[in-house]
């Protein structure tokens, strides 16, 4: 249903790097390179960043969910995203409310975009 989702950063190439940080985690890779935006994915850019200069909040709505393919691949996504420079918005755990066995990690980039890691845990 959805091609691909943007989101808007205030330093292109500081995103970058920290975007290939975490994204690598979940087998995700940057795949193209513009000079105002990057484009990230596993086999066509899925997820994009675009530079706008002053323009993105430091507590933006935004929120962006991708699927790992492991818990470890979520803690590891996690880890990465706060030596690179983001925050976290919820510490990789099981979120029952959200359906059984949906374990989660949030973080917050460093412009304030919400963003997710997820994967399906089902005991034995």
């Amino acid at each position: 249903m959805i091609d691909h989702v943007s989101i808007e950063v205030s330093d292109i190439d500081g995103a970058t790097h920290f975007y290939e940080a975490l994204l690598t985690t979940i087998g995700v890779v940057k795949l193209e390179t513009r000079p105002t935006t990057v484009g990230f994915g596993k086999q066509y850019p899925e997820f994009w960043i675009n530079f706008r200069p002053g323009t993105a909040p430091t507590s933006s709505g935004a929120h962006v969910c991708f699927r790992a393919r492991t818990a470890d691949m979520v803690d590891a996504f996690h880890e990465a995203a706060l030596v690179a420079g983001g925050s976290s918005d919820g510490a990789p755990g099981l979120r029952p409310q959200h359906g059984e066995g949906y374990y989660a990690a949030f973080i917050r980039d460093p412009d304030g975009n919400r963003i997710e890691a997820v994967t399906f845990v089902h005991s034995k």
